[in-house]
């Protein structure tokens, strides 16, 4: 070995810093056009869209293992002869980029509605470029070979525009309908929910079993029992299993309301299970999802007790402008104080969809036709997806 050859040796790193050479290797790639798509190439084209990541957060593990796999796609198909488009971009994230935007906002005490709406959307595009920007500069650091030229967004106009085209087509073609549904709306987003956005968290509940009807055992009447007693403000019928002896003599009968000028129908259907329980449940259709299938069956009167904020309103009671959780102990000491009370368990472990609260509102619904290959999803969200989304 030379001298000159050993000097060179002694100046080699002990080990190999990537970090030192890859920024300016990934900027010739750039500049030299390398994942550049030419639309008007003769050659065989191969494009993949890049799943946008949420602007709401950093990229993670997961996406780097799928850019790796679409890196090496598109670098072999490009030495293949193809003329390659790895389209990039970025995703809104609606609700979930709200959501941080408004922590953000609490730190210095302040809500959306401080700012007002064109205030608070500004301050949602400077969490995107904040946002994007960071995911974009790992992006690059992973080396994706993605076509920086045509990067989207979203909320860019053009492709908001598709979206609304789209969506009038579907409407001209009758697919789009407007309807009152059952939907996870969220007091606090003051938003309608996604069921895939709902996370359920099991919490510890009080069961209130109570009575409708006379205070006489001999009398008609009908027990029942819930966690979410403030409900009942909303029950409009009591429902039982058609084959259940106890009750057959009251179907189609009624049972007066003890707060609200309504007659409560007792219906019978067969989601009721007959051992659970005294076998009746109380059905109110504008707060419970399966009290609401009961409702359309029955064609029951679906009024809802609660507003955006969750506060009881149109009731005519006394709880009208109480929180739920608020209505929840003054509607169980109004039962108790008139004697309908007959147990209370505490506590009892119920599902809570947290921080929403189910509710009937006016909503967009896509009815979805065979030729969309509906009948390979799942039976229940076929069945949600022809009768509403919210």
């Amino acid at each position: 070995m030379t001298a000159r050859a050993r000097s060179d040796a002694d100046q080699l790193p002990k080990s190999w810093d990537p970090g030192a050479m890859e920024g300016a290797i990934y900027q010739k790639w750039l500049d030299a056009g390398y994942f550049t798509a030419d639309p008007t190439s003769s050659k065989p084209a191969y494009s993949i869209v890049l799943p946008p990541p949420n602007v709401t957060g950093s990229l993670h593990m997961g996406h780097a293992l799928e850019h790796t796999m679409m890196d090496a796609l598109t670098r072999r198909k490009r030495m293949q002869g193809y003329e390659v488009l790895w389209q990039p971009g970025t995703d809104h994230a609606g609700i979930a980029t709200q959501s941080v935007v408004e922590k953000q906002l609490a730190v210095d005490g302040k809500t959306k509605e401080d700012f007002g709406r064109e205030l608070f959307v500004d301050k949602v595009w400077d969490w995107k470029r904040e946002s994007g920007g960071a995911i974009g500069g790992q992006m690059r650091r992973l080396g994706d070979g993605v076509d920086w030229s045509r990067d989207r967004f979203t909320m860019d106009e053009g492709l908001s525009r598709a979206v609304r085209t789209i969506f009038k087509r579907l409407y001209d073609a009758g697919l789009i309908y407007q309807a009152e549904r059952l939907v996870n709306w969220s007091p606090v987003l003051q938003t309608a929910i996604s069921d895939l956005e709902v996370n359920y968290l099991d919490v510890e509940g009080e069961l209130v079993s109570f009575r409708y009807g006379s205070l006489d055992d001999s009398q008609p009447h009908i027990v029942v029992a819930t966690t979410r007693v403030e409900t009942m403000l909303g029950d409009t019928a009591i429902a039982v299993h058609p084959d259940d002896d106890r009750y057959r003599d009251l179907v189609g009968t009624s049972l007066p309301h003890p707060f609200v000028d309504r007659q409560l129908i007792i219906v019978a259907d067969e989601h009721v299970d007959p051992e659970f329980g005294t076998g009746a449940v109380k059905v109110t259709p504008a707060h419970d999802p399966n009290d609401f299938e009961i409702g359309m069956r029955h064609s029951l009167p679906m009024p809802s007790i609660m507003d955006t904020k969750g506060r009881i309103a149109g009731t005519g009671t006394p709880f009208d402008g109480m929180d739920r959780f608020e209505a929840r102990v003054a509607v169980r000491e109004a039962l108790a104080a008139q004697g309908r009370v007959v147990e209370e368990k505490r506590p009892t472990c119920t599902a809570w969809d947290i921080p929403s609260a189910a509710g009937s509102r006016s909503n967009r619904g896509c009815r979805c036709s065979g030729g969309f290959g509906w009948s390979r999803w799942p039976r229940p969200l076929a069945t949600r997806c022809a009768t509403a989304t919210p």
